[in-house]
């Protein structure tokens, strides 16, 4: 019997109990994989020092993984019986199962520093490859099931609509991770949860597949192939797949800029991809939230303020945040409403999921494997955002009187900052007047005047694009700061060498930049070269940790320090000391022991100074117990924190290597997290002593001499403590009811509040 001969009611009620049985098992596969990318993410990220290129890279591989799930989805295509599709799929989703519990995979050792991405994305294939795989192929071959099952009618006319559930469920379980299960769940427990999600999954898919044979609407038959379209042009497939890389590209380049000097966190990584995802759900639906042309108005407006500022920095971190996010969402739009304007017949539909996962794969790979070969510093986000521009609808008509007004004096706007800042740097009556800081702001203002000249001619594709590239290029020229004399780029960061001069340390000084924040100096002058400057001044806790050790031990102390810099700690080594760094990027090795730079290392240590490369907690695993008089770990004032090194079990390692009346100094300064109090309540876990000092830099020394530190000691008797406690600078901490962080517990998301409450008075 087929729906013709049934009454109306029946049939619709079959029809609507169909695209529930599908929005169902959509909705369950998708949350499931996008569940997943945060949780074996935060799972490896250890392993390689908590960099956030952790997470691009390894949304590259789960964006492959995709592609590879659909191009299955579309192969599986070639068979006409849809039982047939059906028990295929099943039985590889058994397969997959034989993967559970997830776990990362031992195989391949650990990481090597060098050749960090090929670990990563092997890695990531031996753990998790096939159930992501497998899973991810659900959205696509689903929509092309129901698409037969429901040929000649209504709802089969436009399977794209169940794309959209699919897109939310995958949005909903990315709001769940970071504001609940990453919270209220170990991470232990998320792996067992998931493993039971994917079973439950299973279950759904034989079930689906078993009710859908039974059901008297396909009785008659089998449901027949779907009418043939003419084949997609090439050209057009080359517009779908960058139209789909541009959004995949933005949005790891925002989740870069936006974890800079902060973390490489679920709670920033997924706010970024919940709302790419987002941007499907509105542009797929059968009837979109914000029209098309909303779309081109906002996206316009955002995208030239974002352009304008996103060279700065500023203190005004959640107005930042909003801002990025908010201009990433609307051109996402942009780009995937285009999409959606562009979907082919039903009969293409795979063909076309498998382009769009071709140009997520082509957005991440580009930011995650090409631009770091291919920049020596983070362009990538601001160039995709610049060349985004030529995706809006081009208008050919002629140019109106306010439009060539508007390109005449933007021109002139955007130019006049970087060409007035060349005028004025060598013009001391000026510079007395104006400090660098007030020069920014003005140039801040001017280049929203120049945005505000960009918008007026945001129906012109090309020319709109012109305008964003030139507000770019001279807004990171005036935000360029130092005279860079080296840039270079690794997988752990972007490193720059500058030369400032002061006077008072005696003319030129080095410095080193990881990322945003300062990371070194060193004066070039034969007076105070040697002098170790900023965090490792003598007057810091660092500093006076290794004074205070060094005096302990006048026939040689052992000293460990994680996070080499500039190598600046070497400055303290006497001949009879032992000093290593643990340094995971080799590149920050290789500038710190260039004579060219720095010269602490080669030139200021009395004997010679080990590195040794890698996670810190892998390397130091390996070192012998109770071997250290002095461990510094300093590693958490850069562009991320690795969490990793501050959890209870990662103290108890350090404690492990400690002499009885050794100590280790936790270097705890960051802007943007409090992370004191985790580092304090795991030594109360832990039952160790320690004392606390917040060290203010003196304002009458130069610059790069000190700067303000706050220092955690620990040990592992109160004999370590005894000449810190009779150092008054040092004090006691209150016990903390702050949950201390472990290896299956981190709660980032609670010490970015505690900082902004702190901040706020």
């Amino acid at each position: 019997m087929t729906d013709a001969a049934l009454s109306p009611a029946p049939a619709s009620r079959r029809g609507s109990q169909t695209r529930v049985l599908f929005a169902a098992a959509i909705f369950t596969s998708a949350a499931l994989v996008f569940t997943v990318q945060p949780m074996v993410t935060k799972l490896v990220l250890p392993m390689l020092g908590g960099s956030p290129s952790v997470w691009n890279t390894s949304m590259v591989f789960f964006q492959a993984a995709l592609l590879v799930g659909y191009a299955y989805a579309h192969a599986l295509q070639r068979i006409g019986s849809l039982k047939a599709q059906a028990g295929v799929h099943l039985a590889l989703l058994l397969v997959a199962a034989l993967f559970l519990p997830l776990r990362i995979s031992g195989l391949l050792g650990d990481p090597d520093p060098n050749a960090p991405i090929a670990w990563l994305l092997a890695t990531l294939a031996l753990s998790v490859g096939a159930p992501f795989a497998v899973l991810s192929a659900t959205a696509p071959l689903m929509q092309a099931w129901f698409a037969r099952l429901r040929a000649g009618h209504a709802d089969g006319v436009n399977p794209y609509v169940l794309y959209a559930a699919s897109n939310l469920g995958s949005f909903l379980a990315l709001l769940a991770y970071p504001i609940l299960i990453e919270p209220l769940t170990a991470l232990s427990g998320q792996r067992w949860g998931w493993s039971g999600g994917y079973g439950l999954f299973v279950v759904m898919v034989a079930v689906l597949g078993a009710a859908i044979w039974r059901r008297r609407e396909i009785a008659a038959s089998a449901p027949a192939r779907l009418a043939a379209s003419p084949p997609i042009p090439w050209r057009e497939k080359g517009v779908l797949v960058l139209l789909a890389a541009a959004p995949s590209s933005l949005m790891l380049g925002v989740t870069a800029h936006l974890s800079v000097d902060v973390a490489s966190a679920p709670f920033l990584w997924v706010a970024p991809l919940a709302l790419y995802l987002l941007t499907f759900v509105i542009a797929f639906s059968a009837r979109p939230v914000i029209p098309f042309e909303t779309t081109l108005v906002l996206s316009a407006a955002l995208g030239a303020a974002v352009v304008s500022m996103a060279a700065f920095k500023t203190g005004e971190w959640v107005v930042l945040f909003g801002m990025h996010l908010l201009a990433f969402f609307f051109i996402a739009l942009l780009c995937h409403q285009r999409l959606a304007q562009r979907r082919p017949a039903p009969d293409r539909l795979t063909e076309f999921f498998l382009l769009l996962s071709l140009g997520g794969v082509v957005g991440g790979a580009f930011n995650a494997l090409l631009a770091p070969v291919l920049f020596n510093t983070v362009w990538e986000y601001p160039l995709v955002l610049v060349l985004v521009g030529l995706a809006r609808p081009w208008d050919k008509g002629p140019l109106s009187r306010v439009e060539i007004a508007a390109i005449a004096l933007g021109a002139v706007i955007i130019l006049t900052p970087p060409i007035a800042l060349e005028i004025i740097r060598y013009q001391p009556d000026i510079r007395a007047v104006l400090s660098n800081q007030a020069l920014i702001h003005i140039s801040q203002l001017v280049f929203g005047l120049g945005a505000i000249c960009a918008f007026l001619v945001r129906d012109r594709a090309p020319v709109f694009t012109l305008m964003l590239a030139m507000l770019t290029a001279s807004a990171h020229h005036i935000a360029r700061g130092y005279e860079w004399n080296l840039s270079e780029r690794s997988f752990f960061g972007v490193m720059r060498v500058a030369t400032t001069y002061d006077v008072r340390l005696g003319g030129d000084v080095h410095v080193l930049m990881h990322g945003t924040t300062l990371h070194g100096a060193q004066p070039t002058s034969p007076v105070s070269r040697c002098s170790p400057t900023l965090y490792y001044a003598t007057g810091t806790p660092l500093g006076q940790a290794a004074l205070k050790i060094q005096e302990r031990r006048p026939n040689g102390a052992n000293i460990g320090v994680v996070g080499q810099g500039s190598g600046a700690m070497a400055a303290y080594k006497r001949a009879e000391d032992r000093l290593t760094f643990f340094e995971i990027d080799p590149m920050m090795d290789r500038l710190s022991r260039d004579p060219r730079w720095f010269t602490f290392i080669s030139d200021c240590a009395d004997g010679p100074v080990r590195t040794v490369l890698g996670d810190a907690r892998l390397t130091l695993n390996k070192e012998s117990a109770g071997s250290y008089d002095l461990l510094v770990i300093d590693a958490f004032s850069s562009d991320a924190v690795p969490t990793h090194l501050l959890t209870t079990e990662a103290i108890a390692g350090y404690l492990r290597l400690l002499r009885p009346d050794g100590a280790v100094v936790l270097h705890l300064s960051n802007r943007n997290l409090e992370i004191t109090l985790p580092a304090s309540a795991a030594a109360q876990t832990l039952n160790a002593p320690s004392l606390h000092q917040v060290f203010i830099e003196d304002p009458a020394q130069p610059d790069m001499s000190e700067a303000s530190t706050e220092a955690l000691v620990i040990a592992p008797t109160e004999a370590g403590l005894a000449a810190f406690r009779a150092d008054p600078r040092w004090r006691e901490l209150q016990p903390t009811e702050v949950r201390p962080w472990t290896d299956d517990y981190v709660n980032l998301f609670g010490s970015l509040v505690r900082q902004m409450r702190y901040a706020a008075g």
